[in-house]
């Protein structure tokens, strides 16, 4: 069963928005990596797995080196199936993504990738290098394992872009707030509730806003309005600050994870 749908009704009923978290698979090592994912999921209603890539063009600095920790550290493709199953066993009811970049299932093989996520409880695939356009690429493999295929939108996507990507998403809608990479700024909350009302004109989709939210407030202000908030940076960041002492990361991922999920909740 796809939990997607799901966590967004869920989080309908109690009148707040999904918090999605995101961490690279496999930062700063394999083992210690599977707890800070154990740790995220505890508080996330939908939990983002990055898939470690040499070259993550669409990343900021921060998750750039949690690709290059990781990939030093010897983390395989398997290793991330590995830690999706952990997270899909120990919290059934969360969303879990795999997220990241296509070369890393165009090598294994779409359909394989698709099979093997599936077998370990994953609900849907983000790949940030395929546009709508090519989307043909792995969408037939996605679908026959019923993945949902989650597509980006971005404050420069046009209309016809965003009429195109909503009619291929599946599960939900991942709107960058800026134009740049991961961890910059956030865009102004304006202009980002704009556009989220001219992409709900041609999609029924949950659209969740990421890229740039780093504090509770940033997020309670898109909360107020998107139906997701995506943070990745900000918890990413924890374990660079804490790069040298498990507990204190794992401490300082729980603290961050919490404060945002309390940001989620709407006004009466």
């Amino acid at each position: 069963m796809n939990m997607l749908p799901q966590v967004f009704a869920r989080c309908a009923e109690e009148n707040r928005a999904a918090l999605v978290g995101y961490l690279t698979a496999g930062d700063p090592n394999i083992v210690t990596s599977e707890k800070l994912m154990l740790s995220l999921a505890e508080h996330v209603d939908i939990i983002e797995i990055g898939m470690p890539f040499s070259d993550p063009a669409a990343d900021g600095p921060v998750i750039q080196a949690a690709s290059e920790r990781a990939l030093a550290a010897g983390t395989h493709i398997s290793d991330v199936f590995t830690i999706a199953e952990k997270v899909r066993k120990v919290y059934p009811e969360i969303g879990i993504v795999l997220m990241g970049y296509a070369n890393v299932p165009y090598t294994m093989g779409f359909k394989i990738f698709a099979k093997r996520a599936k077998e370990v409880g994953v609900d849907g695939v983000l790949l940030v290098d395929i546009p709508a356009e090519e989307s043909e690429i792995c969408s037939d493999a996605f679908k026959a394992h019923g993945l949902s295929q989650i597509m980006l939108l971005a404050p420069t996507s046009t209309e016809q872009r965003i009429k195109l990507a909503a009619d291929i998403a599946q599960g939900f809608i991942y709107y960058v707030s800026l134009a740049g990479t991961t961890g910059a700024e956030m865009g102004e909350v304006a202009a980002i509730q704009d556009k989220l009302s001219l992409i709900r004109q041609y999609t029924t989709l949950p659209i969740c806003v990421g890229f740039g939210v780093k504090t509770p407030a940033q997020a309670k202000s898109i909360a107020s309005f998107a139906d997701g908030v995506v943070v990745g940076s900000h918890f990413v960041s924890q374990i660079t600050s804490n790069i040298n002492d498990d507990d204190a990361m794992l401490f300082g991922l729980s603290k961050s994870a919490l404060a945002m999920a309390s940001a989620m909740v709407r006004k009466e």
